[in-house]
């Protein structure tokens, strides 16, 4: 599950806007915070090897994308799939792009967009959703599987599936 997100200018480290999930459920939200923040302070250094990465931080990753000199960056459970992570980086992406993509060079003050905050909740709702229905898809096919074999064994006769049918 998206936990927490944060967009910063690679330029100087500016945090521009955050997300942050209800926060009941995340210990340490403030030390994990520090953490991003000390992430975007050496990617303005220029201490940065890719434009897409996945950070291991305790039982959580950090995965972001640099582009147009912006650091979009999500922390997720462990257990949360890396492609829909970056999914909701990309649309996220492009969603603040179109809305602030102008302005993102002016801000002055750190948290300038953030009432683009209130896009971020919606966005962590939807991708949770999205894994939600992923997950009980995947549960779904595995039952219809299960049922396939079973029929297979009854139809004929056997149960390993390389011995030839006796009839």
């Amino acid at each position: 599950m998206v936990k927490l997100t944060m967009i910063a200018r690679i330029t100087d480290g500016l945090p521009l806007a955050e997300g942050l999930d209800d926060g009941r459920d995340l210990k340490d939200a403030d030390f994990y915070k520090q953490q991003a923040k000390l992430l975007f302070k050496n990617l303005s250094k220029g201490q940065h090897e890719s434009s897409r990465l996945s950070i291991e931080t305790g039982p959580y990753y950090f995965h972001y994308i640099i582009e147009s000199r912006v650091c979009y960056l999500t922390m997720c459970d462990r257990s949360y799939p890396k492609k829909l992570a970056f999914q909701y980086l990309e649309d996220l992406k492009n969603e603040f792009e179109r809305v602030n993509g102008s302005q993102i060079e002016t801000a002055a003050r750190p948290y300038a967009f953030i009432k683009f905050g209130m896009v971020l909740r919606s966005y962590m709702d939807i991708f949770h959703i999205q894994l939600l229905i992923s997950y009980w898809v995947i549960a779904y096919l595995s039952l219809f599987r299960y049922i396939h074999t079973e029929n297979q064994e009854t139809v004929f006769g056997y149960q390993n599936p390389k011995e030839p049918c006796q009839v």
